[in-house]
């Protein structure tokens, strides 16, 4: 088992950056790919990115290619995203999860999860 929890999260205005943090603990957390999702009001979870377990491989939806980085240090136990460009419409919680599969964008194959950041972009 891995226990997730994020950090980073805020306030941002359209065009600027955040650097979202995922902590982890437990199990080893390199067995894991690594993925974010993000939940806007009234809508579903849904795939931003994901890492393979060596962090060589990465995965992007397209509505944030281009735009964030996901990184890992599995030494440190830590997942990031950069976000850079940021759009009101990306006003959501955060969410990282981790999963024994790759590249994989549905949530039902992500095993844990974390409580979530929220992150705002004000036009």
């Amino acid at each position: 088992q891995v226990q997730l929890e994020e950090s980073g999260g805020g306030l941002v205005q359209a065009g600027g950056s955040l650097r979202l943090s995922c902590a982890a603990s437990g199990r080893t957390f390199s067995s894991y790919a690594m993925g974010w999702f993000r939940q806007a009001p009234g809508k579903e979870r849904e795939f931003v990115t994901a890492i393979s377990r060596n962090g060589r491989t990465t995965d992007y939806a397209n509505s944030v290619k281009g735009r964030f980085t996901i990184s890992r240090d599995n030494a440190k136990n830590t997942l990031d995203l950069q976000m850079n460009s940021l759009k009101p419409e990306d006003t959501a919680v955060y969410y990282c999860a981790a999963s024994t599969l790759f590249p994989v964008s549905s949530s039902t194959y992500y095993n844990y999860w974390g409580q979530g950041t929220q992150v705002t972009v004000s036009s």
